[in-house]
């Protein structure tokens, strides 16, 4: 397998690398500069790198009062650099992160257009929790809890 470099994104060349795979993998949540910015000031935001090659990102949503003490762990690879390995480094990379963080329970959230996200969440042991449209959306996220 590849070495797999990962990186806090903390400069606009990172925050433009993360938004990129952000939204080639999530297009309907597609991000513009100044929301990564701010998602970077409460989330933990990483990414992924085969030597100087861009393959993936990563979030940590750490646990806060209104989410019952809930991190969210979301690794996301381009297509064309999946089934790899990089997937699995790069989520362990974010579940150490957020149990650092001492959640009461860790969770992740796939795009259900894309299957292959989560067969990788099912075979880590996540079990599906909801299914839902955001408004003006029409392919549903799932959220799945580690159990």
């Amino acid at each position: 397998m590849p070495e797999l470099r990962i990186e806090r994104a903390a400069d606009a060349a990172a925050f433009r690398d993360w938004r990129h795979v952000h939204n080639a993998v999530i297009p309907p949540a597609a991000l513009s500069p100044a929301e990564v910015r701010e998602r970077a000031g409460r989330q933990l935001l990483d990414v992924a790198y085969v030597g100087d090659t861009l393959v993936g990102c990563m979030t940590v949503r750490p646990p806060t009062p209104g989410n019952g003490s809930t991190a969210t762990v979301i690794a996301r690879i381009l297509p064309t650099h999946r089934r790899r390995g990089l997937g699995t480094t790069l989520y362990a990379h974010g579940l150490a992160q957020a149990r650092a963080l001492a959640p009461t329970a860790v969770e992740t959230v796939v795009l259900a257009s894309n299957p292959a996200g989560l067969r990788f969440a099912l075979s880590h042991g996540f079990t599906q929790t909801d299914r839902y449209l955001l408004p003006g959306d029409t392919t549903p996220y799932i959220d799945l809890r580690l159990t």
